[in-house]
């Protein structure tokens, strides 16, 4: 029979940090402290592989489960000498999630479950504590009527207000307990009126309830549009924890904290952390009330004035201080924790590798590095390298004026301007129409998730360093400003007000997460330092990485770009997009309406020394690397003019009138241009165009190797080839313009002419095609395209619900089909390299920058990967470590 249930705390350990998959991360670190004598509260786990068995049973659970539960409680009642649904002594427990991947906020908690009518008394009595057992009480049934009953969240907390207003009180924690008692009666009504039944009195009744509510937000909407941002497979489940309840909420010498053994945010090697005293951990982490400092130091920066926990409990900060030093140790990564303090006693609920921006990231592993705690090879493994996305883009520029409006705590850095939006839809919906938007709420909830994705930024009115919109954004890579005080946000008015003055929705607002101000406007930025902790760990991944890595690029400004970020030559210039320049369209079109060869050389002899100077701008930022020049690729009708006045300027060029250029570009429209008269087609039919590129690409080499003393080498591509003949013609004429110029000018350079491999005939015929192609670019978004039959260009409509359904496990022009179009590209390597053993193989698509897609092009040993510009540092990092992974 499978086992579900696994202990842990009392000296039993049925599991460790080893079973992550099937403990998930929560569990698995739950049973590793226990398992090295830190102070955990006894519990057991039911294991991921109970997930899909949930759901294949239709939410129900089978006697076996329920005989390893009752188990389970019996390993905790044993412990802690209380039992469950006891009236005189009751053992109340918490039910939380934990999946192997953190997801923070993302799924269910319910906290003091085990309370009722009677067992809330017992409490009373053993406590001592009368208030501290009806807030618990009150805090149980708000929690389980929203999370298992799903009932109205909104009701509850007005009613909160209500009973704090009345009182004249603004914090939970002056109510008394007749107060609390009351509360709790109106709170059981509120149960009974939405949900016409009284609130659950059977304690196993309300466990199995909790157990099924914290299964099924697996599916929730905020989950699964986590996992899809995070590339979390939905098949990988959750565990469900229950565990003995300690109380943070006993008095004044009871506390709750969030903690982390490095600062997230910059990477220090300080404590960093929030705790509530006379409080359980929901508070902090919801940003219901504006937490304390952990230590003393991170008080007096803050200029705060309530005690740090390392001022207000000094020998439990001591010991908490131990314990980060431990599991620091142990994990030998930088440790998120969760613990509680019950009457001075120091208890801890949860351990993980905490979430970090980029910058910590590079700050974390290298320092560990130097520390001796991980080696270098670990140092390369430990940042993901997308999050360097992070520290590629400009930052505000600290000599720019700043209207500073409000400020907060810097919860997650890095800056950006956006329009302002006070709800997630709207955040949504206006960046899906290319808006950038700023998400101010008063408070992030879970389900914000997709609003604060599509923002550039985030802001709160309410919450600490460690809340959910902080620990969230600091994932996303998001700047975030928490706990802004000084701001009211009415979010029905769609209006912030701050010191006299209001932004309204629309209104342009900048916020700097690395300082904590929020700004009105929009603030000049600069350029991002490259150097420090990221240039260390470059150079670590530059030594252990195979494959080499390019960029897609066809300006100087890119070139230059990518040349700083470590490009080693340039993978994919695209000769299209210099043809759209405004001084050159008109011979563009003159070029493309002649009727023949004649009116077509006389309009390229025009544009072959703006194409040369175009080169040779490239060739001079790249001398001594290769660059892959593709000749014209796209269908002509991209270039046709549209408006009469662009035909006047043709027909006066041309010197032809203009009902005739009408008429040929009539006969130059195409019903499917994307697999029409384009790439190696057009050089096939009007080879004098490649012919002109070809020699302006030789000219300009030649012109920066006599310049520089350092020849580029040109690597000439044809698109779009199908067939060897293909490549054959279009070969010979680029061969025939290199002879001719190096006769000319009296002199040679070395160069290579291949093709892009982005059809899946090409992909099958490579060993053909190698006879002739010196190397292999595969164009990956075309082929992909070709592949799959799927236009790229309105995918979106439908690949988003593919990938949820999981037909596609990601966007296939995200990161590479490695089952379909990955199977291609294998083929041809392999076919290619059999025929030609030397052949340079690479990819040029968007896939070039994808980390998994690098990973595949490292398994099938391509020679490199060309990515965008700021992509560069990506692709190495990413190379890295598909290289150390692969030993």
């Amino acid at each position: 029979m499978t086992q579900y249930v696994y202990r842990f705390g009392g000296g039993v350990s049925d599991g460790g940090s080893g079973d992550r998959n099937l403990l998930g991360g929560k569990g698995a670190n739950l049973a590793e402290m226990a398992s090295i004598g830190l102070p955990v509260p006894p519990g057991f786990t039911i294991s991921t592989d109970f997930c899909a068995v949930y759901y294949d049973e239709g939410g129900n659970f089978p006697q076996g489960l329920r005989d390893e539960v009752a188990t389970g409680i019996a390993h905790i009642e044993g412990v802690t000498g209380k039992t469950f649904g006891n009236a005189a002594d009751p053992l109340l427990v918490s039910v939380r999630s934990g999946a192997r991947a953190s997801m923070p906020g993302m799924m269910d908690t319910v906290l003091n479950l085990g309370l009722n009518d009677e067992t809330v008394e017992g409490l009373a009595a053993t406590s001592g504590d009368a208030r501290f057992a009806w807030d618990s009480y009150r805090r149980f049934i708000q929690m389980y009527a929203d999370v298992v009953l799903e009932l109205d969240h909104g009701a509850f907390e007005e009613a909160l207000e209500i009973a704090k207003e009345d009182q004249g009180f603004t914090l939970d924690t002056e109510l008394s307990a007749d107060d609390l008692r009351a509360l709790v009666a109106e709170y059981k009504a509120l149960v009974e009126k939405q949900w016409n039944k009284p609130f659950p009195q059977d304690v196993h009744d309300q466990l199995w309830g909790a157990v099924g509510a914290v299964f099924g937000s697996w599916q929730s909407e905020r989950a699964k549009v986590y996992r899809r941002l995070n590339d979390i497979p939905a098949a990988w489940g959750t565990a469900v924890n229950i565990q003995a309840m300690v109380f943070g909420n006993m008095g004044e010498t009871s506390a709750t904290g969030v903690a982390f053994t490095r600062d997230p945010s910059k990477g220090d090697r300080a404590y960093y952390g929030e705790f509530l005293i006379n409080a359980q951990g929901e508070d902090v982490v919801a940003g219901i009330r504006t937490p304390q400092y952990l230590t003393k130091t991170a008080r007096e920066e803050a200029g705060a004035k309530p005690a740090s926990m390392e001022e207000a409990m000094p020998e439990v900060y001591a010991e908490l201080a131990s314990v980060f030093d431990t599991l620091e140790t142990h994990y030998r990564d930088m440790q998120d924790i969760e613990f509680t303090v019950e009457r001075t006693k120091l208890w801890m609920l949860q351990t993980r590798s905490g979430k970090r921006t980029a910058k910590a990231a590079l700050k974390i592993a290298v320092d560990m590095a130097n520390e001796g705690l991980i080696t270098h090879e670990e140092a390369i493994l430990r940042v993901e390298p997308m999050a360097l996305d992070q520290l590629l883009h400009p930052t505000l520029d600290p000599n720019a004026h700043r209207d500073v409006i409000a400020k907060g705590l810097p919860a997650s850095p890095g800056a950006a301007s956006g329009a302002a939006v006070f709800d997630a839809d709207t955040a949504e919906r206006w960046a899906a129409d290319g808006k950038a938007v700023i998400l101010i709420r008063t408070e992030t909830s879970p389900e914000d998730i997709h609003g604060m994705h599509a923002a550039k930024g985030i802001l709160t009115a309410r919450g600490g360093m460690t809340s959910h919109a902080a620990v969230v954004a600091r994932g996303m890579g998001r700047p975030c400003v928490s706990g802004a005080g000084g701001i009211s946000i009415s979010a029905k008015d769609k209006v912030m007000r701050v010191a006299g003055r209001e932004i309204r929705e629309g209104d342009t607002l900048t916020l700097d997460g690395t300082t904590g101000e929020v700004m009105a406007g929009s603030v000049a930025t600069v350029q991002p330092e490259l150097a420090g902790d990221f240039g260390t760990l470059m150079v670590w991944a530059d030594e252990v990485r195979r494959l080499k890595v390019r960029a897609n690029a066809e300006t100087p400004l890119d070139c230059r770009t990518a040349r700083e970020f470590g490009a080693e030559g340039v993978g994919l210039c695209r000769t299209e997009h210099m043809f759209f320049d405004a001084a050159r369209i008109t011979a563009v079109r003159q070029m493309i309406l002649a009727t023949d060869e004649k009116g077509r050389r006389v309009a390229l002899d025009k544009l072959l020394p703006a194409q040369r100077s175009d080169f040779a701008e490239i060739f001079e930022v790249m001398a001594g690397l290769p660059v892959t020049v593709r000749l014209l690729d796209p269908p002509l009708h991209e270039f046709l003019p549209h408006e009469e006045n662009e035909f006047e300027e043709v027909a006066q060029a041309a010197g032809i009138d203009i009902d005739t250029l009408k008429r040929r570009a009539a006969e130059l429209h195409e019903f499917n241009p994307m697999l029409g008269h384009r790439g190696c087609r057009l050089g096939v039919t009007y080879p004098e165009i490649y012919e002109m590129q070809a020699r302006a690409i030789f000219e300009a080499a030649i012109d920066v190797a006599e310049k520089s003393g350092t020849a580029p080498i040109p690597e000439v591509m044809i698109p779009l080839v199908a067939t060897k003949r293909e490549l054959d013609l279009m070969k010979a004429v680029v061969d025939k313009a290199a002879k001719a110029v190096f006769e000319e000018r009296g002199r040679t350079i070395e160069y290579l002419v291949g093709t892009m491999i982005e059809l899946p005939r090409a992909a099958l015929k490579a060993g053909e095609i190698a006879e002739s192609g010196e190397f292999f670019s595969f164009g990956t978004n075309d082929l992909t395209q070709t592949t799959l039959g799927v236009s790229r260009d309105d995918a979106a409509r439908f690949l988003g619900a593919y990938v949820e359904q999981g037909i596609y496990a990601k966007d296939p022009f995200v990161s590479i089909d490695v089952e379909g179009v990955g199977e291609l590209i294998e083929l041809a390597a392999e076919r290619g390299r059999k025929t030609r053993p030397d052949i340079k193989l690479g990819i040029c698509g968007e896939h070039g920058g994808d980390p998994a897609s690098i990973a595949f092009c490292e398994k099938i040993g391509l020679d490199y990967v060309s990515a965008s510009p700021y992509r560069v540092p990506i692709a190495r990092l990413a190379a890295a470590q598909a290289a150390l992974r692969a030993r």
